[in-house]
């Protein structure tokens, strides 16, 4: 059996023409049926990768560039968003300050008008007691006069004193 084994190994001169000349047979075939279209597809298939590659850069580039887009808007979102927080502050405090002098303005007129009220209040209470004690004052005179004229020789008396001061006056 080793012996079989070996001629089939050994290469005759027969065998090796007539593989050659299947194989350039196939070659041909091959060659002149097969290659071009395995070899277009192969052409297309490396240009629809090359397509594919390219829209992908361009994707990322379109990325890159809306990433940096969304970056600048959201810079002047912020930008806006504190301007109108600036601005919301401003307000804020102006109508404080507003509020603040309308009621200081408020409060003294207010003190204005109670000062005035007690000052009238008090010219009144004033006047009340000046018409209290001149009326006391005339009680206690009337009352004086009565105990000291009550005698008409005192009344004479007092009547030409009266007059004797008023003729050293008019002199």
């Amino acid at each position: 059996m080793f012996l079989v084994t070996l001629s089939l190994v050994e290469p005759a001169f027969g065998l090796v023409f007539w593989m050659t000349l299947s194989f350039l047979t196939v070659l041909f075939i091959l060659a002149k049926f097969a290659w071009k279209p395995i070899l277009n597809s192969l052409h297309e298939r490396e240009k629809t990768i090359e397509d594919a590659l390219s829209e992908a850069k361009k994707a990322r580039e379109e990325i890159a560039n809306m990433k940096a887009s969304n970056e600048d808007l959201m810079r002047q979102a912020r930008a806006e968003r504190e301007e109108l927080l600036k601005e919301a502050r401003d307000v804020r405090d102006r109508e404080i300050a507003t509020a603040k002098d309308k009621a200081k303005a408020e409060a003294d007129a207010m003190l204005g008008r109670a000062r005035e009220d007690i000052r009238n209040e008090k010219n009144a209470a004033i006047t009340e007691m000046k018409n209290q004690v001149a009326e006391l004052s005339i009680l206690v005179a009337e009352r004086i006069l009565k105990e000291k004229l009550g005698d008409p020789a005192a009344q004479k008396a007092l009547v030409d004193k009266v007059m004797t001061e008023a003729d050293l006056r008019k002199s």
